[in-house]
């Protein structure tokens, strides 16, 4: 088999084991977010940063929900970086904006550890919102880490091969918000394609 085959049949089997169940209610949370004029801040590092970007445009475009991430401003977030540290970034970008009403979701190959520095303002940030008392919702890898402890709704990417868990998870996040956002419940805009 050569490693194309393998990679597509792995992702076969990643996708049969997804949770629907996880995703609709997740769906749901999304209609009720929107009903009550909540907004939804889409957090995640490195690649996955590169998604909740993605995912934010997808959010306000077809779904009209309103949507931000933090490191869609680079100059805003190297200085909180910079100036506050690492550890607290992100918590403290959200801290003047987000609201009990809004949410939080997370893109993450791990969802964060609290004994770890990886991913750490991922982590603060879950805290802050929890105890601010916003809604936490997931879509992340391995065993979903805090994301998964403290999140109130998470969807597991099934990290059925150890050597790939970070091409499929942040593959898969994709996966995941484009069946969102593409839901006959939520999308209310149509895609110019089709």
């Amino acid at each position: 088999m050569t490693h194309t085959e393998q990679y597509l049949s792995e992702t076969a089997e990643i996708a049969s084991r997804i949770d629907p169940v996880v995703v609709e209610s997740m769906v749901q949370q999304l209609v009720d977010l929107r009903a009550r004029n909540g907004r939804l801040f889409v957090i995640g590092l490195v690649v996955s940063s590169a998604n909740a970007s993605h995912l934010v445009n997808d959010m306000r475009k077809l779904c009209d929900i309103e949507a931000y991430t933090p490191f869609d401003n680079v100059s805003e977030m190297t200085a909180r970086i910079n100036d506050e540290g690492w550890n607290t970034c992100i918590r403290d970008w959200l801290n003047p904006y987000a609201k009990p009403q809004d949410a939080l979701l997370v893109l993450s190959v791990g969802g964060g550890r609290r004994d770890s520095p990886v991913s750490a303002p991922i982590v603060t940030a879950i805290a802050w919102m929890r105890e601010m008392g916003g809604h936490v919702w997931g879509i992340v890898g391995k065993d979903g880490g805090v994301t998964k402890d403290w999140g109130h709704c998470v969807g597991i990417i099934p990290p059925l091969y150890p050597d790939r868990v970070t091409p499929h998870s942040e593959s898969f996040q994709a996966v995941i918000w484009h069946c969102i956002v593409s839901h006959p419940d939520l999308q209310r805009n149509r895609t110019k394609w089709g």
